[in-house]
């Protein structure tokens, strides 16, 4: 690396040889910080453990094995108090440091602990058969709280149930509301919460498709497709095509406004104008999870609304589409059906509403078995949960979510020109496409991609470090008191290895200085061991010739 050279990492012919130095680097930098980690037998055979559960205990061991030889088995980190952590987060989802936060401690007590609280504790079962005050109270608040300020004429009534988690919600809504012959199309990066409730679903293989992740074009064929396939139905019944035109089916479109993975912002504006344009009958639909867009982004007057209200639709569903009255767009109508808002990310509690209409919300309380089936929110969760939207709505997380995206944006900026003026190869790490690149950057992107040359995006409060070695990074980032870390398949597809660094309110920049500089480091150190290696297969090899 003399002179300011880049470094060109040749390919390798033996590959048998690069991949064991590369597992051999792996497991030296991981060794280095192992301590930081929930040790456990690697055996098949756990420690102590004295029953074999005969083939049940064979099978299970030997697919925990499998995924031991592979990297990919999941454990958990170990124990720890939140807000007397010795590293750094870069980890968890509490994005704006309310778990912490004390005013946000000081309001929940003084609400929990308010003479005029009826109940203190639980939530004594299901919703169905108690339905304490404070639940509905919440449901009622938040509806006014994600609805439109200002309602016209065409707005509806949106209704809010609360669900224990997110994952619930989805769950329940996808298994229920789409009906036999009906159609749904997911963004390929949909949270498996929503994939658990298609496969539940009373919806047929052919009738649920993927589109390439925030891909209008993608999102557009498909439409094309299922809108106008000659191909002749195998059955007596009217074909999917026919269905669609007629409006005897339903489309749904499901997406995240912030996927959590990557920190990409769904296109919701142009999905609506397609779906709006494209269905006469208005029988297409779209799905918005909100979960890790609540609490930080919004229109300035409800700042923490989320995605979906900060591009304004927000009047639901037929509503006419814009954050104000002048510049609500005539002839698109609103096709957000649902939207589902998560309390256990930036808002610090636990739990979610699903904001929708009327008959759905009921067909839901007579269907939905995780709604039904289970024992609801514990009331100082709903609690909790109060205190954290009087925060958002007092403007208390206003300046905790610029704070947080002001951030993002150094970091991008930052870690770019870093990359670029350290020579780093994309192929060793780099931020994905929608990120600014800076210019000594962008000759660096590997030539077969043309993603960088996607139009960047607003900052989001998450970073996904593309990388082949997501567990060297992590480990480095860990010795030097970060906490960052390796998200592998099967959690996101084959190749998409990342160390996924989620920024908080309560990160300063002296940490995202420290993060960079930990990431160059280690690419540096990383492309200097293998440039090292490469020259020492080169002498083998010559060696290996020349007795020949």
């Amino acid at each position: 690396m003399s002179g300011g050279s880049i470094l060109r990492l040749k390919p390798i012919s033996h590959l048998r040889k690069a991949r064991a130095y590369a597992m051999s680097l792996l497991k030296k930098t991981a060794d280095a910080s192992q301590t930081s980690f929930r040790e456990e037998n690697s055996s098949t055979q756990p420690s102590g453990e004295t029953y074999h559960l005969g083939a049940l205990g064979s099978r299970l061991r030997a697919a925990l094995a499998s995924r031991e030889a592979r990297s990919i088995r999941r454990r958990l980190p170990e124990p720890s108090v939140l807000g007397t952590q010795s590293l750094i987060d870069f980890t968890s989802n509490d994005y704006l440091s309310l778990s912490t936060s004390p005013l946000l401690r000081t309001r929940f007590l003084e609400k929990i602990t308010a003479k005029s609280t009826e109940q203190i504790l639980g939530s004594a079962g299901s919703r169905l058969l108690v339905n304490p005050d404070a639940h509905d109270r919440l449901e009622r608040r938040l509806e006014n709280v994600f609805a439109r300020p200002t309602r016209n004429e065409s707005d509806t009534p949106q209704v809010g149930i609360l669900f224990n988690s997110g994952f619930d919600a989805n769950v329940s809504f996808f298994t229920c509301i789409p009906q036999p012959g009906d159609v749904m199309i997911l963004d390929e990066y949909i949270h498996a919460s929503v994939w658990d409730g298609v496969r539940a679903s009373r919806v047929t293989e052919d009738c649920v498709k993927t589109f390439e992740h925030n891909s209008i074009e993608s999102l557009r064929a498909i439409l094309d497709l299922l809108l106008n396939d000659a191909t002749p139905s195998n059955t007596n019944s009217a074909s999917i095509p026919e269905r669609l035109h007629s409006g005897a089916s339903s489309l749904f479109i499901a997406v995240e406004s912030l996927y959590s993975m990557d920190g990409t912002l769904a296109p919701l504006r142009e999905i609506n104008k397609l779906l709006s344009k494209l269905f006469s009958r208005k029988n297409a639909y779209l799905i918005v999870d909100e979960a890790h867009a609540t609490g930080i982004y919004g229109p300035p007057d409800r700042p923490g609304c989320g995605r979906v209200s900060q591009l304004g639709l927000d009047g639901g569903l037929g509503s006419r589409v814009g954050v104000t009255i002048k510049d609500m767009v005539d002839g698109e109508d609103c096709r957000v059906l649902a939207r589902l808002h998560t309390f256990g990310k930036a808002l610090a509690g636990s739990g979610a509403i699903l904001l929708t209409t009327p008959t759905l919300t009921s067909y839901l309380i007579n269907y939905a078995r995780p709604l039904i089936y289970t024992t609801a929110l514990a009331h100082p969760n709903v609690v909790l949960v109060e205190a954290a939207f009087d925060l958002m709505v007092e403007g208390e997380t206003e300046q905790l979510s610029a704070h947080l995206l002001s951030l993002s944006a150094y970091l991008t900026s930052l870690l770019q020109n870093e990359l670029g003026q350290n020579q780093i190869p994309a192929e060793i790490v780099r931020l994905p496409a929608q990120f600014p690149s800076s210019p000594q950057r962008q000759n660096l992107y590997s030539s077969t991609s043309t993603s960088s040359f996607i139009v960047p995006q607003p900052p989001t409060p998450i970073l996904p470090l593309l990388t082949p070695y997501p567990r060297p990074l992590s480990a480095h980032l860990l010795s030097l008191g970060m906490n960052a870390r390796p998200i592998t398949w099967p959690t996101v597809p084959r190749g998409k290895e990342r160390v996924r660094v989620c920024l908080h309110a309560g990160n300063t920049r002296g940490d995202v200085e420290a993060l960079v500089n930990g990431v160059v480091d280690w690419a540096r150190k990383w492309m200097k061991q293998m440039h090292d290696e490469q020259k020492k297969i080169a002498v083998e090899d010559s060696q290996t010739q020349s007795k020949l």
